[in-house]
């Protein structure tokens, strides 16, 4: 839909615009969920025509024209705006001017490039993934989630490297269509002007380019290096030179530590845990509807994500939109580890919905989740809300048995000694997708074949990370969709954040968990401007200093000794106190929750008693379900 500034007067114009706005991002939002969960009578044709619909209507030049004429008629005195209604004629202007392609050769293009990410999509979503059991010799289907998992706490090595394989092979299956997408992505961003596609994106995203976002890379590349050197020797000195491989580095970390935890994150309660973090801490989602997909299954998304067909949103007249959202993860729930990895999504994907839950403006331009919102400032609200899963004074409070039990102090000790002088290896994980994103667009077009793509992942990994990684770059998805591609960046930027934020607050209340201050903070600085203020920005406002990486080196830093001094107070404190919102107790996050499995509705708040019952019920559909034959108790 296009907008003449010459058929309407200026609300009329903004009304229209949002309007059409809601309509073209809610049909490729439902379009999405239903190809990404393997919905009954999902459409990959559905999707590229829906996601065309959506971007042409972004990056339709006749939209942004009448957003200027009206601008224009109000600075030369022809019209008068309200404050409000030159607020979202300027988000407008500035969210058309990201998808702009005035070229009609780069609308067709982008077109062609849609389709091609339908059909590596719908083709990923039935690759036969799995491993060959070196026992039998029996090939077992299984995610990309269950093989990472699998070789984090499998004591078998050959099992352990057969899932690597199994992993591994995603990047042969992809490259060669990914390939392709690569050079029209190129293709495109120069035909608008670009150097290559990665700079095209991060501008659009970011509001600056690739030289200066890859200035503050380079330099927390740099500083962390040698500390990444010092782990990767001490990691071979303490487990032998094969704990560097990258199918053993995972289990080498993690894998007594995982075990020994696994019985205090039982996957049936990660909903009901989720919701009491998230009480405690004053987090509220404001009349929306969620509903959540947790567990695993063939031909499901292998990533974790929350999208929200209907953004937030406060109308005219003053009446508040409130957000739905799809949010879905890939749990097994028989596995180890899959309760603490479901709970982690949880929490992750929770403050992504959280945040547009919350934003409270004048446009659904304000919740638009790509650009022009910051990628890092979308990544600082989740990651900040899923970093709790890794205190003591969390995990002091929630991290129970199905028994009640609370982990023990040992056991959560041991984790920190066999994790915390690693820590650095995740932020090289990190950074890792972003400089093999940029090598992979700076390469000529004619070096870019599917050989050179899988050397390359390889050349990125080793040098980045040290050796080959525990998750090869070609099966992270982020690249291979055009909504993800180029945007891992943000997770860096938005580390740097949430370092900066929660050791803010600490030195400001002296305690986060169960802290109903926090919540309120977050939502009043962070979530309500949505994207109408940008990213440094805001975390200069709420932490009062410019973003900085100084809060996360020091983090990496600091001695185990001091770390287990201070984590061992909070967790005393915490299993003194106990939980703010106890177990059974009723929590109200002002939010319907639908929990799901495909097209099968498990459980829904609004008709199960709210939702403590419908995690109850949740409850006995995972027991019925998976866990049938598996101890009810530590």
């Amino acid at each position: 839909m296009a907008v003449a500034a010459t058929e309407t007067n200026t609300q009329e114009l903004i009304d229209k615009l949002n309007a059409a706005y809601e309509k073209a991002h809610l049909s490729y939002e439902d379009n999405f969920w239903s190809t990404k969960m393997a919905l009954k009578g999902n459409s990959s044709d559905a999707l590229a025509a829906t996601k065309t619909a959506y971007e042409t209507f972004l990056g339709d030049p006749v939209n942004l024209r009448a957003v200027r004429e009206a601008l224009e008629a109000a600075k030369t005195g022809k019209a008068q705006l309200t404050a409000e209604q030159e607020k979202v004629l300027r988000i407008m202007e500035r969210t058309f001017g990201c998808y702009i392609l005035e070229e009609p050769a780069a609308a067709a293009l982008k077109e062609k490039i849609n389709s091609l990410e339908a059909g590596l999509s719908q083709s990923r979503n039935t690759m036969s993934l799995g491993y060959t059991d070196p026992a039998s010799g029996e090939f077992k289907k299984a995610s990309s989630v269950q093989l990472r998992n699998t070789m984090r706490v499998s004591d078998d090595e050959a099992t352990r490297k057969a899932c690597y394989e199994g992993v591994r092979g995603i990047g042969p299956f992809v490259s060669e269509q990914f390939v392709e997408i690569v050079k029209q992505r190129n293709k495109l961003a120069r035909l608008l002007g670009f150097e290559d596609f990665y700079d095209y994106k991060v501008t659009a995203a970011e509001g600056f380019g690739k030289t200066r976002l890859f200035e503050i890379m380079d330099d927390l590349e740099a500083k962390t290096r040698p500390i990444m050197a010092a782990a990767r020797e001490r990691l071979a000195r303490e487990k032998g030179a094969s704990a560097l491989e990258p199918w053993n580095m995972s289990y080498a970390l993690a894998g007594d530590t995982e075990k020994a935890q696994d019985p205090y994150f039982p996957f049936e309660q990660a909903v009901d845990v989720w919701a009491r973090t998230f009480g405690a801490l004053g987090i509220e989602y404001s009349g929306a509807t969620m509903t959540l997909d947790l567990c695993d299954r063939d031909g499901k998304y292998s990533n974790g994500f929350c999208h929200w067909p209907q953004v937030a949103w406060r109308k005219p007249d003053g009446a508040f939109v409130p957000s739905k959202a799809n949010f879905t993860s890939l749990a097994t729930p028989s596995q180890v580890g899959s309760g603490k990895t479901a709970l982690v999504t949880l929490l992750h994907e929770g403050g992504h919905a959280a945040h547009f839950a919350n934003i409270d403006q004048p446009s659904p331009f304000f919740s638009q989740e790509r650009a022009p919102t910051s990628v890092a400032y979308a990544e600082t609200q989740s990651m900040f809300l899923d970093a709790f899963a890794h205190d003591a004074a969390w995990l002091g409070r929630y991290a129970l048995s199905r028994g009640g039990e609370v982990m023990p102090w040992k056991i959560i000790a041991e984790g920190y000694a066999a994790t915390q002088p690693y820590d650095v290896f995740a932020l090289r994980a990190m950074i890792a997708v972003p400089y093999f994103e940029k090598a992979l667009y700076e390469l000529p077009e004619a070096e870019l074949t599917k050989e050179r793509l899988l050397a390359l992942a390889d050349e990125v990994e080793t040098r980045v990370q040290g050796g080959l990684s525990p998750r090869p770059l070609l099966s992270v998805p982020h690249p291979l969709s055009d909504e993800s591609s180029c945007y891992y960046h943000g997770y860096v930027l938005a580390e740097m954040a949430v370092r900066q934020t929660r050791a803010y607050f600490k030195s400001k209340y002296g305690k986060l968990v169960d802290n109903p201050a926090i919540g309120k903070e977050l939502c009043e600085g962070y979530w309500r401007p949505g994207n109408g203020a940008m990213f440094l920005d805001l975390v200069e406002k709420v932490t009062h200093k410019p973003l900085a990486a100084d809060d996360w080196v020091h983090d990496l830093e600091r001695p185990l000794e001091a770390v287990l001094r201070e984590e061992e107070a909070d967790y005393k404190e915490a299993v003194a106190a106990g939980p703010a919102i106890k177990h059974g107790q009723p929590v109200d996050l002002k939010m319907r929750v639908r929990l799901v499995h495909g097209d099968e509705v498990i459980s829904d708040s609004e008709t199960d008693g709210g939702l403590a019952g419908a995690c109850d019920k949740f409850k006995v559909w995972v027991d019925k379900t998976y866990l049938a034959e598996q101890p009810k108790s530590a």
